[in-house]
């Protein structure tokens, strides 16, 4: 497989950097140019992995790996790679050497966000109460009342500006999801539809009005991550004209649980 060009690692550089911007870990240590991002409060794989952000930097690896493992220890959490192209296939090759497991394969999509892709969607504020937002987030994803006070730590440090959306009708949300606006980029998080009412477009409604809000605030292209998996997701991301950048996927050593 042919290495990735600089100007594709420079596109993906740029989208890492966003993504650990907008959805910040309670700790980062670094191990050369690897970001060790660990969050006690959530067990989110994204907030509790090593991150590779360079594909030469594949020194000393057993020695590097066992003082990542320590750290995840000392966490409770298991020790997980996310793989970019910005990990190298060195890297790759030597965990597939050990054995270690492959899960949950992941795209980054975007899409230009003019005036036009947000045309007809509704108007909606963000809101204000986290409180509330947290709430909804978590009934909506089915999420235990026992992460709410890691996620509203973590959405508490999200410094670009933030737009909390939720989807309700009277007291019972139907759909959520995070907007970070962050230069010209807009970084949709979080995107769920409660189970009892998905295939109604009440996701497309959301993401469209956040959208728009991020577009009314100078945000020119749009972005989101998705399991590969996730063909309802991934459908409706490409009607509304998101397109794939990159790929990417976690790591586990041999024997670890690959389901959380």
């Amino acid at each position: 497989m042919a290495a990735p060009s600089p100007s594709v690692l420079a596109t993906v550089r740029r989208f890492e950097a966003a993504g650990f911007r907008a959805w910040p870990a309670a700790t980062v240590h670094y191990d050369g140019t690897w970001a060790i991002r660990l969050t006690a409060g959530l067990p989110a794989k994204r907030l509790n992995s090593v991150n590779p952000l360079d594909p030469s930097d594949v020194h000393d690896l057993p020695e590097r790996i066992a003082r990542a493992a320590r750290r995840f220890d000392a966490y409770g959490r298991p020790l997980t790679f996310r793989i970019s192209p910005l990990s190298g296939e060195a890297l790759s090759a030597h965990l597939d050497a050990e054995g270690w497991a492959r899960f949950d394969d992941s795209l980054v999509m975007r899409m230009a966000l003019t005036d036009a892709a947000v045309e007809g969607a509704q108007d909606q504020i963000p809101l204000k109460d986290i409180g509330r937002f947290i709430g909804a987030a978590l009934k909506v994803h089915g999420s235990d009342a026992s992460l709410r006070p890691g996620l509203s730590e973590i959405i508490g440090a999200i410094q670009p500006e933030t737009g909390l959306f939720a989807l309700e009708h009277g007291a019972e949300p139907l759909a959520t999801l995070i907007c970070v606006h962050d230069a010209d980029l807009a970084g949709l998080f979080e995107i769920a539809t409660a189970a009892a009412v998905r295939g109604q477009g009440h996701g497309r409604s959301l993401v469209l009005s956040a959208l728009k809000w991020a577009r009314l605030r100078g945000a020119r292209q749009a972005w989101l991550q998705v399991e590969a998996a996730n063909q309802p997701a991934l459908a409706l991301y490409r009607s509304l004209g998101f397109e794939e950048v990159y790929p990417y996927h976690y790591r586990r050593p041999p024997g670890a649980a690959v389901d959380g």
